[in-house]
């Protein structure tokens, strides 16, 4: 057995080589710089020795074959790079797989049959996504673990990028035209039938045959060629610019990707000039093609930024890195959850599928019944698709305890206080709690907009007071808001990030305001729409625009899905707080309209801005014109667009000068994770520093004459334009 870091390679007495690759000290395997080294040596080992008679590549690792590429890596272009430089160091990878499948034979002598392959097989036993399935695809033969675990897919698209390491070719040789760029532009995973039946895998056997059926593979295959190495291949299917039988798969894959994207991922479009291009040449240059293409997407800000916010970002602040040091790991494994509604429910269901016990508590038996029937309602949905069986949701529901009575909560190690937003209602749950619980139990209030600090002057022990603010619905929203106001120490907010990693959620830990960081965002966003209405704007093109945008969904369908009764409710209580510091925001008369007049109140009810007829489609109020007749005038669909997305750029840049939200990092995931700001450009504070500071200062400043202060960008942005500076660039300073 070689000595390798990375990798071991054992060459049995039939001479076929076993390379089971397993990086240390971590999770996944991933190709990065060690990896391909190392690999590289091997496949050089490979096509030289002659004594080696085929090879077979699985993982070490029982939580997958292998993810793709290290996207640190990825990310870390050398500014002064140029274009040259950069493909030539991402082709490494496609010429390591290259060179692996022919095993250094030249192409043209396969293809005369001068010459032939050792047989490559691989043994996929879990995860074999992006650079895995590349990998997995430059084998000869694919056999893949009926263990369960087995996912295919190439999400590269995700993160701004296409494949790189020759996924849009090989897809596209084994499967066709259509099955490629299905694969390749929706990035979605296939389970390992799935990925058989496209023609990916060519079998599932038991795992503990796995080794030995693909090494008795490369002894009953001596001598293997790719397909496409062969004299005479054709692409399954048909392919070419002008073969009739894929023209209409080409003339429509535009319109459609772009149907779905909004114009806003060019790597979808490359994706689709991969395909084409390479369905007309020899792979080789299939292979370059793809890879000027990959070039293109990651010398780009648009991909570097999805990178670093999807996935660096993100993996660091569910890793912990807002935990405070020194502080002994939480072992959490009872949480009292006070109110079922629907916030209490969903939390109920997230910390008990997580494996703690809940002790779910309301003011009437009923109540909580129907709390924690909710998560019986999920499951039930969970074992109809597959996902989830029977016992496990039995034993998952028989850890969700309802009371009405608050002695239950006397051993629990947590509690998240999620009862109707109400101070009154808040106080009291609060201190009849804080009379069982134990005295060292972490206090935490699930509000959305009301300041934490005023909720724990409520409690005997402030410093153990926090805010742990979800998103509806809870069990599919990623993020929760941490807040931790001025006077609570380092044991609560990290007993906080210690539930919110169990429950496998991204935290972002902000200071404590009205509204937190996310909603003081969102709120202004939803009025600004409102607002647009009043004026006349057809609500069409303002939902329309957002979506074209990047937005998951328009901001008047928002407002529905959150209620107009909680939008009021809202307002209401910030001017019953504030008094004369409340600054009005233009839209009061029209909740007030819709709550108490119209008893519009949202989706909940069946009619907000939209009207939801039962087992149709939602569709826009008609009677809404009545109450705001459009104006004769429309601004074009770029003016309602840059005013909808600006408003959201100010005030998210707001609450960063303002302290609430403490670095570019937490401000772009919260955006993005929170209420899904559009994810193409990484979020606002990436999106800032992509247009440039001081041109984000110059539009702000041309949207607040027109529409008025609300638009006007922070003192501080404008001290970081007159200076050059941008967010992550002095970040990364202070760093």
């Amino acid at each position: 057995m070689s000595d390798y870091d990375t990798l071991t390679l054992d060459i049995d007495a039939d001479g076929i080589a076993l390379v089971t690759i397993d990086l240390p000290d971590a999770s996944m395997n991933v190709w990065n710089r060690a990896l391909i080294e190392e690999f590289s040596a091997v496949i050089d080992r490979f096509a030289s020795d002659d004594a080696i008679t085929g090879l077979v590549v699985t993982s070490g690792k029982a939580s997958g074959f292998l993810a793709g590429a290290d996207l640190r890596m990825l990310s870390d272009v050398p500014a002064d790079a140029t274009a040259a430089q950069v493909f030539e160091e991402n082709f490494k990878l496609q010429s390591l797989l290259r060179k692996m499948e022919t095993a250094g034979r030249a192409p043209k002598d396969l293809l005369k049959g001068a010459a032939t392959a050792k047989p490559v097989v691989a043994a996929v036993n879990g995860l074999a996504l992006g650079g895995g399935m590349e990998l997995a695809l430059a084998c000869h033969y694919r056999l893949a673990a009926d263990n369960g675990r087995v996912q295919m897919g190439q999400p590269e698209v995700q993160v701004g990028l296409i494949p790189g390491a020759g996924g849009t070719q090989r897809t596209l040789r084994l499967a066709g035209v259509q099955t490629a760029l299905q694969t390749c532009s929706l990035g979605k995973p296939m389970k390992a039938a799935e990925a058989k039946a496209a023609g990916f895998l060519d079998e599932i056997v038991p795992e503990g045959e796995l080794i030995d059926r693909a090494k008795q593979w490369c002894r009953d295959n001596p001598k293997s060629t790719q397909r496409w190495d062969k004299k005479g291949f054709k692409i399954p299917g048909g392919a070419g610019a002008m073969d009739p039988r894929v023209v209409p798969i080409f003339a429509g894959a535009s319109a459609m990707a772009q149907g779905t994207t909004n114009h806003n991922y060019p790597a979808v479009q490359r994706i689709l000039s991969s395909i084409y291009e390479g369905s007309i040449v020899p792979i080789d240059t299939g292979l370059r093609i793809e890879s000027k293409y990959f070039t293109k997407c990651l010398m780009e800000p648009q991909a570097q930024n999805m990178i670093r916010t999807l996935f660096v970002n993100k993996q660091a602040a569910e890793k912990g890195m807002a935990r405070p040091e020194g502080v002994p790991k939480s072992d959490l494994r009872r949480v009292g959850v006070l109110g079922a509604g629907m916030m209490g429910a969903g939390i109920a269901y997230v910390t008990a599928r997580a494996g703690m016990e809940v002790v779910l508590l309301d003011r009437d038996m009923s109540y909580a019944e129907k709390g924690k029937a909710y998560s019986a309602k999920l499951n039930e949905k969970g074992i109809g698709r597959g996902k989830l069986t029977k016992e496990a949701s039995e034993e998952m529901l028989a850890r969700i305890k309802t009371t009405t009575d608050y002695a239950d909560l006397k051993d629990v190690d947590l509690i998240i206080e999620a009862v109707f937003e109400d101070p009154g209602v808040k106080r009291d749950v609060t201190e009849k709690t804080e009379a069982v619980i134990p005295e060292d139990v972490v206090f935490a209030s699930n509000t959305s907009t009301i300041p934490i600090a005023s909720l724990a002057a409520n409690s005997k022990r402030p410093d153990q007071f926090i805010g742990i603010h979800f998103f509806s619905p809870v069990d599919k929203m990623p993020l929760v808001e941490i807040i931790r106001p001025e006077g609570t120490g380092d044991k609560a907010l990290a007993t906080a990030l210690d539930y919110v990693a169990k429950i496998k959620k991204t935290p972002i830990v902000v200071s404590d305001a009205r509204g937190f960081y996310c909603n003081s965002v969102v709120v202004p966003y939803l009025n600004e729409a409102a607002l647009m209405v009043k004026e006349g704007i057809s609500a069409a093109l303002i939902d329309n625009c957002a979506v074209h945008m990047g937005m998951p969904v328009g901001p008047l369908a928002l407002m529905d899905e959150t209620s107009q009764e909680l939008g009021l409710s809202i307002t209401r209580s910030a001017q019953r707080d504030m008094g004369d510091a409340y600054v009005p925001t233009g839209v009061e008369d029209m909740l007030e309209l819709f709550v108490d007049e119209l008893g519009r109140k949202g989706r909940k009810v069946g009619k907000g801005f939209y009207d939801y007829p039962e087992g149709e489609k939602k569709r826009i109020w008609p009677g809404l014109t009545e109450h705001y007749p459009h104006a004769a005038e429309q601004p074009s669909a770029e003016e309602v667009k840059e005013r909808l997305l600006y408003n959201q750029l100010v005030n998210a840049a707001r609450m960063y000068a303002q302290g609430v939200v403490h670095d570019p990092q937490s401000a772009d995931l919260g955006a993005i994770f929170g209420w899904g700001f559009c994810p193409w450009t990484g979020g606002p504070m990436s999106y800032i520093d992509m247009v440039g500071v001081k041109t984000f200062v110059e539009t702000a400043d041309r949207l607040a004459a027109k529409h008025g202060d609300r638009f006007s960008p922070p003192e501080a942005f404008r001290e970081m334009a007159k200076k050059g500076q941008s967010l992550y660039g002095e970040e990364k300073a202070a760093a």
